[in-house]
């Protein structure tokens, strides 16, 4: 090897190290070895940002935004009611979360996948006061494994695929041919996830460490026509709210207190909550639900151009002793008391009866332009929006999955590439209002793309300089001429490849050893491609050997070590099923 080789190889070394040892975040740290890479000129710009021209790392990117048109229209919400339903623990969980995933990602390309499901888990794991830390890994594994079960599961399998098809001059592998080995590999990723799921860490995100302290008291009415009609309020999800209360049902003008979590909706009840600013946004993205004032039909903006808002009560507010249906303010200020907080205490009125004191904090449904009308008005000791949330489009929900289907239906007829499809799909998305171009904007993560972007700069030092290869020849050299030995180290090194290049491009590289090598044992080569093909996707290890680890990295709030203490373990007993049951499958 050239010095350029070894000095490739420094550079990776050190920033695994300092990724394992050190809470640096992962684009800096990559971003600076890509950097010294480029300097020393191992790397020319073109092979050093050729990442951030990469298919892959776009298309991420593109998901993000694709994404938000669940999320807008409620979809999300369904996904996580319907799909995940009421885990009865944190192993239930699991187990409901990673079966679904691996079943998807088996038939579609498990990028969209996980992509879908990452706000869906936060979602359910707020709900149900789950760590979401526990389950974003979980989400990831699944999904890898799953996509070992049939020819079209990821790209590595087609990949490996194209290189046996120009190997043989045949037709390749069926399409589930892979069942052999990628079953067992699902079983045993849910199994041991299961089993080991203790050595995840149990973090709260940065934002759950700080309680709100503003108790809000809210009405909400099922609506006639309801999905909520006939089912109980703990079927609903009304009682897996945090930090959110069901006071009362007001029903044919009859109050029903201590509410039974079985007691079964009906049209127009009147739900009176008390709870924190989240739960409340929680019980607008349940469709069904509206608030019960019927003020919110009566605004000038139709109601999905409208914006929440909360505003702090001053002194010199013109209705303090009045209660808010009275002092008729929708028409002094064109906007909706959704719900009241004051100083943390429960209020018991309903809304519309609820006299106004200075301090109140008032949460609005309103224009646009409130903010500018108000900002400065002496009525109100401050104004702000609530910029994350948008009033949901229920009556879209199904455009929107009707697009994803799209998207999926085209990626796996063949009609269009995943990237092709997930920007027209994306598109589609904003075109047909499922999201806006303001939410689309915020919702990509930078710092996952620069993380994806950078690893494929540095998988492109050590292919590029010969290091990989270099590497892997010497280790196989050293396996005593034993076929499954061979095998093993196939394995092996193809998986260590791919906890630090893409997997792609660890299954190219290996490949044409793998084929060297059963040539040399005079040997058939199918058990040696579908190994690579296998470790290859047992990417488990570390956050930057697959994408979907890295897009669970940040919601989960893991460390580097998080994914070696489990995914190594993880990595070595699939390879030992691989190693058991490809022979037996594809005999040598």
């Amino acid at each position: 090897m050239g010095w350029e080789a070894w000095f490739t190889l420094c550079v990776v070394t050190v920033c695994i190290g300092l990724l394992v040892y050190l809470r640096y975040a992962p684009d800096i740290i990559l971003m600076s070895g890509l950097t010294l890479l480029l300097l020393s000129g191992v790397l020319s710009p073109q092979e050093a940002l050729a990442g951030l021209a990469n298919e892959g790392m776009v298309t991420v990117g593109v998901l993000y935004i694709v994404v938000t048109g669940l999320r807008e229209t409620g979809g999300i919400a369904w996904i996580s009611q319907t799909i995940l339903g009421r885990p009865r623990s944190l192993p239930d969980a699991q187990f409901r979360l990673m079966l679904p995933v691996a079943a998807f990602s088996a038939f579609l390309n498990n990028t969209p996948v996980v992509a879908m499901f990452i706000p869906a888990v936060q979602d359910w794991a707020r709900r149900h006061r789950l760590s979401v830390s526990r389950l974003m890994i979980p989400l990831s594994y699944a999904a890898i494994a799953g996509g070992t079960c049939t020819l079209i599961g990821t790209s590595t399998n087609l990949v490996v695929n194209g290189l046996i098809i120009k190997e043989t001059g045949g037709e390749g592998l069926g399409m589930f041919e892979l069942a052999w080995v990628g079953l067992p590999v699902v079983l045993l990723v849910v199994l041991a996830t299961l089993l080991l799921s203790h050595w995840l860490p149990q973090r709260r995100s940065v934002l759950s460490q700080f309680a709100d302290a503003r108790e809000y008291t809210v009405e909400m009415l099922v609506v006639p026509g309801s999905p909520l009609e006939g089912m109980s309020i703990e079927n609903a999800g009304l009682r897996q709210l945090p930090g959110m209360y069901l006071v009362e049902i007001d029903r044919e003008n009859r109050i029903l207190p201590a509410v039974s979590p079985h007691e079964r909706l009906r049209e127009d009840d009147r739900l009176v909550f008390t709870g924190i600013i989240d739960s409340v946004l929680d019980l607008y993205r349940i469709n069904g639900l509206v608030p019960a004032t019927d003020q919110v039909f009566k605004l000038d903006s139709p109601r999905h151009e409208c914006c929440l808002v909360e505003a702090v009560v001053s002194d010199s507010f013109p209705l303090i002793g009045k209660s808010i249906r009275k002092g008729r303010f929708r028409t002094l200020y064109s906007a909706v008391v959704i719900a009241v907080a004051r100083n943390g205490a429960r209020i018991s009125n309903k809304v519309g009866d609820i006299i106004l004191q200075p301090g109140d904090t008032l949460l609005l449904e309103t224009r646009q332009s409130f903010l500018e009308q108000h900002r400065n008005s002496r009525d109100f000791l401050l104004i702000s929006r609530l910029v994350d949330f948008q009033l949901p489009r229920h009556e879209r929900v199904w455009i929107a999955f009707g697009i994803i289907g799209l998207m999926v239906l085209s990626v796996t007829l063949g009609w269009l590439s995943m990237l092709q499809a997930a920007m027209l799909a994306a598109g589609l998305m904003i075109i047909t209002r499922c999201t806006s171009g303001t939410i689309a904007r915020r919702a990509v993560d930078w710092q996952v793309l620069v993380v994806i972007a950078a690893s494929f700069g540095i998988g492109n030092a050590l292919q590029i300089t010969g290091a990989a290869h270099a590497v892997a020849t010497s280790l196989i050299g050293g396996s005593a001429g034993s076929p499954w030995m061979v095998l093993s180290m196939i394995y092996l090194i193809t998986a260590l490849f791919s906890a630090v290049v893409t997997n792609n491009a660890a299954a190219v590289l290996m490949f044409p050893i793998a084929l060297a090598s059963a040539n040399q044992l005079a040997v058939d080569f199918l058990p040696f491609a579908i190994t690579v093909m296998i470790a290859a996707s047992a990417s488990f290890a570390t956050p930057i050997s697959y994408q979907t680890n890295l897009m669970v990295y940040g919601p989960g709030g893991y460390h580097f070590t998080d994914y070696l203490r489990l995914g190594l373990p993880l990595t070595l007993l699939v390879g030992l099923a691989t190693i058991l049951v490809v022979p037996l499958a594809w005999p040598l």
